[in-house]
């Protein structure tokens, strides 16, 4: 019987060494993604979001690399794989990436060749992971840019990135992400270069596809305008740790986490037009100088001296089944 979950991060830590100096930037992070769901991880810049994602897929470059943690996936056809267990040159983990996990990067004209046509490049990611005759990889190349919106995929296939639009540019970088099939596909930021009808076009793409292949979706944002038109479960990171996750419904209506509360209310609102918006005061501190206790103290207002600025983080505790925070002061705001 198939596992819940296509995806188990357990307390993964992911460090940078710099100048003999170990900058944690993800640090004990621990989330799940279950099948045919959408999981949005959320946090300002320099929270550990992508870096969390580069780890799954081992993508983390020197001088960053995984330090402790397990990363779990669970594919139809096969049994449980450690990803944190094989070895850089594995052929299992060539085989998961680009086939049972798919990857949409941030930014598409870096992700895209600008050398080589799109027909080519796609059809490198179809090679890569089964044996098929040039006429049929062609084939199917066309048919998978049909199957994001891009119209005549044949004329398509044989122009270069440069001569596509940015949307049109996302769409194939989507188009390879799905390619092999994926049982699972992480989206780096994947509206952040488009202007807001181009973001409502891309995510309206993800959510049908993500209902006709049943794809469960790691989705890495900033924005919880997309979170709240796309994400099933929402986890919360700031500097590098998981500070509050559960279904994204019950964490909206039912906020415990300060940081949780401070980004709800920074989101403009019609009936607050003409005032201020409200943020939260000071920025992420560097990865040099995290702050001892909870790492959010500094710009909390609900920060008690004395408690909340001492010893460890706070450990992550559970306000039910499914919605965990890790706060001193959970049920006391």
């Amino acid at each position: 019987m198939p596992n819940d979950f296509v995806l188990e991060v357990k307390d993964l830590k992911t460090s940078f060494f710099v100048d003999g100096v170990e900058l944690k930037a993800v640090d004990g992070a621990s989330f799940q993604v279950r099948r045919g769901r959408v999981v949005a991880i959320v946090g300002e810049s320099g929270c550990g979001k992508s870096v969390s994602a580069y780890s799954i897929l081992r993508l983390v470059k020197p001088p960053g690399r995984i330090v402790g943690g397990r990363i779990l996936i669970h594919p139809h056809s096969d049994s449980t794989i450690d990803i944190t267990a094989l070895s850089e040159d594995s052929d299992k983990l060539y085989a998961l990436r680009g086939g049972t996990v798919g990857m949409i990067f941030q930014e598409p004209m870096t992700a895209l060749s600008p050398v080589h046509t799109v027909g080519n490049q796609l059809a490198e990611a179809i090679r890569l992971h089964r044996r098929q005759s040039t006429q049929a990889i062609d084939r199917e190349a066309a048919t998978l840019l049909g199957k994001v919106g891009i119209a005549a995929p044949e004329q398509a296939l044989k122009k270069y990135p440069h001569e596509l639009s940015g949307g049109m540019r996302q769409r194939v970088v989507i188009a390879i992400a799905l390619a092999n099939s994926p049982e699972l596909v992480i989206a780096d930021e994947p509206t952040t270069a488009l202007d807001v009808t181009l973001q409502a076009q891309i995510l309206g793409l993800l959510k049908s596809l993500k209902r006709e292949h049943n794809l469960s979706v790691l989705l890495i944002t900033h924005d919880l305008g997309v979170v709240a038109q796309t994400a099933d479960d929402i986890v919360l990171m700031y500097l590098g740790r998981v500070v509050e996750a559960g279904p994204l419904r019950e964490v909206l209506r039912n906020p415990q986490h300060p940081y949780t509360r401070g980004l709800l209310d920074s989101i403009p609102s019609r009936s607050e037009r003409g005032k201020p918006l409200p943020s939260i005061e000071g920025n992420v501190p560097s990865l040099k100088e995290i702050p001892p206790g909870c790492p959010f103290h500094p710009r909390c207002r609900y920060a008690v001296p004395g408690r909340c600025d001492q010893g460890l983080p706070p450990p992550t505790l559970a306000l039910n089944a499914e919605h965990t925070v890790a706060c001193l002061r959970m049920g006391e705001l």
